[in-house]
């Protein structure tokens, strides 16, 4: 069985090779061995990649995910931390959608001026004030 060297493993998972390098510095994917100068990874290499591109998009950290993998590598997922990142996308999700439904009114809003429509000021509000409106404030980096 040849295994795949980081070039087709970047050209199979869409990844750049400088991402995977990344990863290996992280301690989430580890090559199994070299063909002259490349890394060569094994084969499931592109399933953890997956789980990493999955966990990533559900929102956790790469620290996070890094404790996703057990000593031997195989995926080991904590139920209640998966539930807890669910919760926290069911409140994202209704954060944003009353966002959205204030932008809706805002642009169809009769009101002679945005300043004038009392739910475009609770948007306004809530952009710094967060929690009276349930819209999303905006992250600092």
């Amino acid at each position: 069985m040849k295994l795949p060297d980081i070039a087709e493993v970047a050209r199979s998972s869409g990844m750049a090779a400088s991402k995977l390098r990344f990863y290996e510095e992280k301690g989430l994917i580890a090559p199994v061995g070299r063909r002259g100068l490349k890394r060569l990874f094994d084969p499931g290499v592109l399933e953890r990649l997956s789980l990493i591109a999955l966990a990533q998009t559900a929102g956790f950290s790469l620290d996070e995910i890094g404790g996703m993998f057990g000593e031997d590598g195989r995926p080991r997922l904590d139920r209640a931390q998966l539930s807890a990142k669910a919760d926290e996308l069911d409140r994202t999700i209704k954060r944003l959608g009353a966002l959205r439904d204030g932008l809706r009114h805002a642009a169809a809003c009769p009101a002679p001026s945005h300043m004038e429509c009392p739910t475009f000021q609770r948007l306004l509000k809530g952009a710094i004030a967060p929690g009276r409106t349930g819209t999303p404030a905006r992250r600092r980096r």
